[in-house]
């Protein structure tokens, strides 16, 4: 009897303890996701009852400029400011991953320092330092005499992309830098010590051993940098609430100003819908081009 019992303990502990987790899951991840989906099917103002529409919230969307610009405007941000972050983030991480390198764990910190800033204080800072007529950094570029008059950074529909890209690029510089040092420290030194005995010079160890050895890092890299673009909130919210004429407008900054503005959850929760699968697709798509097979 007593060697039943304790069978059947053995048999459902480890269901037991892993449960918390699935719980949690279906809590706050698996539920909101299928409501979410739910909800794009109706027409609700977050209060009284669901009517139900079809695929009518889905057709508008299709049609809906803003969409379709907030898109665009996040490839756009995505292009001004990710290439030039990855590329960036893997010198500094060679650099701080080389033996010759002084004050290494100094200059890890600084790097890494902006990511554990609240984004609401870097925003705010940010605003301060591109204001066109008393900020730092027109005052700075006038005063050494680049330009002549003040760039328009927040109220100008390219400066402004500009402006959130330069932002989000100095946030996660350091996240990516060191996610590629784990990768570039997974890369054996012989391989190195062989190219320099074969006459390769350090750029061309750069170009045809780190880059190629670190390809799964970069897709990495790459993927989230591309979910986190195109889920920009905080920064073109504080930056610019969108602006001007919609230029830094991103798919979740539409989806706050449908829900919890224009309270028109129905058609809020298609775009939450149609941004998850445009996520997803372009997530594989990324795996795809980078797979390496060989």
């Amino acid at each position: 009897m007593k060697t039943s019992r304790w069978n059947k303990q053995l048999l459902f502990a480890p269901y037991i303890y892993i449960s918390p987790y699935f719980i949690l899951f279906f809590i706050f991840s698996l539920y909101p996701i299928l409501y979410s989906f739910y909800l794009s099917f109706t027409d609700w103002n977050g209060s009284g009852e669901k009517t139900m529409v079809g695929f009518s919230n889905y057709v508008e969307l299709f049609g809906d400029r803003s969409f379709w610009l907030s898109l665009w405007n996040s490839s756009l941000i995505f292009l001004m400011y990710v290439p030039v972050m990855l590329f960036l983030g893997l010198i500094f991480a060679s650099l701080l991953n080389s033996n010759w390198m002084v004050g290494k764990g100094f200059f890890r910190m600084a790097l890494f320092v902006p990511n554990f800033v609240s984004v609401v204080a870097v925003s705010f800072v940010f605003v301060l330092l591109f204001n066109t007529q008393d900020g730092l950094i027109n005052s700075v570029l006038r005063n050494i005499g680049l330009i002549d008059r003040p760039l328009p950074w927040l109220e100008s529909p390219w400066w402004a992309r500009l402006s959130v890209a330069m932002m989000v690029m100095y946030r996660w510089l350091g996240y990516n830098m060191l996610l590629l040092m784990t990768g570039l420290q997974n890369i054996s030194k012989d391989l190195y010590e062989a190219a320099y005995v074969d006459g390769a010079t350090k750029w061309k160890s750069f170009f045809f051993i780190t880059i190629p050895l670190v390809k799964k890092m970069l897709l990495f890299c790459t993927v989230l940098s591309t979910i986190g673009t195109f889920s920009l909130f905080t920064e073109p919210f504080i930056l610019t609430q969108g602006g001007p004429l919609n230029s830094t407008l991103t798919p979740v900054l539409m989806l706050y100003t449908e829900s919890f503005q224009n309270f028109n959850f129905g058609y809020a929760s298609s775009i939450a819908v149609c941004f998850f699968i445009l996520m997803m697709v372009i997530s594989l798509l990324q795996m795809r081009v980078f797979d390496d097979k060989d």
